[in-house]
């Protein structure tokens, strides 16, 4: 397994040195605090994203306690193939998920997807959220996930083979009602890869964000730039999408260059490129479903 580029460690620094410079804005705040001034009360920030996902990766947000979001994302063949092919309305791929928030911190999910016919499934942690009055400027969220292939081989390969791993790091923030924008460095392992001169382990950096046009409709984009040596004929996903609210349901459409699903497909598997028309139009659907009732979130520090 070959070392990851360096320019890893950058990433981590500079996030070690952001909480550094927050923690001390959060001790001055304290002090006045002490000397008699009044704090105002924490607010939790909601709805920098309107789903978990912006389009294809982790949004910032997470799931309430007790609430199921049901998730359907579909995607297109490539738009350039045609009228013969419908603009690729004649092929589909289709993932199916059942995310759980196990509390307003937590969320859990579990996928599968028909390309490579992918299992998947993640823990996603928030253990800094964004808040009004004395909180954090900005919200944290870990990400870890597996994603198994299983597709038959003539092989046999073994189970370790096919697996992939992922974990990620969302750093957001929600500057006010209308606009948020996320930061997503991410490493995907894969335990098998194509060629010798592939990397077992891909470092990628990720951009996310969502401009609110109305109540009920936004424009999303999302881009990751590989910091390591791509694998072998991939290239570098790009997204773009609107989000339509209706009642319980969040409908994303969206137009990218990227078929797979999953953080293993999409991060390393994507291989259309927009200058030469090899794009997907897609859908994700979400319907949620409140399954305990919620507790009062309280605001603490």
């Amino acid at each position: 397994m070959r070392k990851l580029f360096p320019a890893k460690f950058r990433f981590l620094l500079a996030i070690i040195m952001l909480l550094s410079v927050v923690q001390k804005v959060q001790a001055q705040d304290d002090l006045l605090g002490l000397l008699g001034e009044d704090k105002p009360t924490k607010e939790f920030q909601r709805n920098a994203f309107k789903a978990t996902r912006v389009i294809n990766a982790h949004s910032m947000e997470c799931l309430s306690r007790g609430v199921l979001d049901f998730r359907i994302l579909h995607r297109f063949g490539l738009i350039n193939q045609g009228a013969y092919e419908a603009y690729g309305l004649d092929q589909s791929t289709i993932r199916l998920g059942l995310d759980y928030g196990i509390n307003d911190r937590l969320t859990v999910g579990i996928g599968r997807s028909s390309s490579k016919k992918e299992i998947d499934g993640f823990v996603k942690f928030r253990p800094i959220w964004q808040a009004k009055g004395g909180g954090w400027p900005f919200s944290v969220i870990l990400i870890s996930g597996i994603v198994k292939d299983g597709l038959k081989y003539l092989d046999h390969r073994e189970l370790s083979s096919r697996m992939s791993y992922y974990h990620q790091v969302v750093i957001g923030r929600k500057f006010n009602e209308a606009f948020s924008l996320q930061f997503m460095p991410t490493v995907v392992h894969r335990n098998l890869v194509n060629t010798k001169a592939d990397n077992n382990d891909i470092a990628t950096i990720g951009v996310g964000t969502r401009l609110k046009l109305t109540n009920r409709l936004a424009i999303t984009a999302e881009y990751f730039r590989h910091i390591t040596d791509l694998p072998t004929g991939c290239t570098d996903p790009i997204s773009i999408g609107i989000d339509l609210e209706t009642g319980g349901h969040v409908f994303q459409l969206q137009f990218t260059n990227a078929l797979g699903m999953n953080e293993r497909a999409f991060l390393v598997g994507t291989d259309g490129k927009w200058n030469k028309g090899d794009i997907h139009f897609g859908f994700n659907i979400s319907r949620v479903f409140t399954l305990s009732k919620p507790k009062k979130f309280r605001n603490k520090s």
